[in-house]
């Protein structure tokens, strides 16, 4: 048996009778890495972790590379590490469909955990039937938002395949903040252009940055109708 099994067994305890709530951030890494170094002390790894990155959430949103570089991370550990946010991220949207996107507010928080870990600027399509209800949400483009990028073509024939009344546009902008440049505003009016044509409301243009989200239509960038 390994010295640490008496340790680890404490520390799985302790997490099943207490969960996470009062383990310092060091013992929360300590006790993810027994998981990819079972036959390992991972609390002196845990510390390094945290004293180079800074925080917990330095630490998860850290760069694969980067980790690599942390004397004692290896691949397995990196990977286990980099699959914390983005589990978070597939946990939160998972819990957040069959919703009515019938505000702003509402529409803003649903597409909030779809950017969880997001590094890249994303642009998600959110079809919607009559009453607003969510018939489906999924990523369109990864990369900047700008007129030649966003293909109109694929979020009319997305909306079409859901048989949606009408559509919301979202897009990040990491490390930023939640305003509008001149590239969004010309694609919304393009977008806005080419939906009126075929009968479909375009809902909203929402731009999330750093937790904080702005709508377009909101803004009188979009006319609602």
């Amino acid at each position: 048996m390994s010295v640490h099994a008496g340790h680890r067994k404490r520390v799985r305890e302790r997490f099943l009778n207490e969960s996470l709530d009062n383990f310092p951030p060091h013992n929360v890494l300590e006790f993810l890495l027994f998981y990819g170094l079972p036959q390992r002390d991972t609390n002196e790894l845990a510390h390094r972790l945290i004293e180079r990155f800074g925080s917990l959430r330095d630490v998860f949103d850290a760069p694969y590379e980067e980790l690599l570089k942390v004397d004692g991370v290896g691949e397995s550990v990196a990977a286990l590490i980099k699959l914390i946010p983005q589990l978070t991220r597939r946990y939160m949207v998972d819990s957040s469909m069959e919703q009515y996107l019938n505000s702003t507010e509402k529409a803003g928080k649903f597409l909030q955990p779809y950017y969880i870990a997001r590094k890249n600027e994303t642009v998600y399509l959110v079809c919607l039937d009559s009453k607003c209800k969510v018939l489906s949400c999924q990523m369109i483009f990864e990369g900047s938002v700008n007129s030649t990028q966003v293909n109109i073509r694929k979020i009319i024939e997305t909306a079409f395949k859901y048989n949606a009344a009408g559509i919301i546009i979202a897009h990040n902008h990491p490390g930023g903040v939640a305003l509008p440049s001149p590239e969004d505003l010309g694609t919304t009016q393009r977008i806005s252009e080419a939906l009126r044509a075929v009968g479909l409301s375009f809902i909203d243009h929402i731009i999330l940055a750093d937790g904080d989200f702005v709508s377009l239509a909101d803004s009188g960038f979009i006319k609602r109708t």
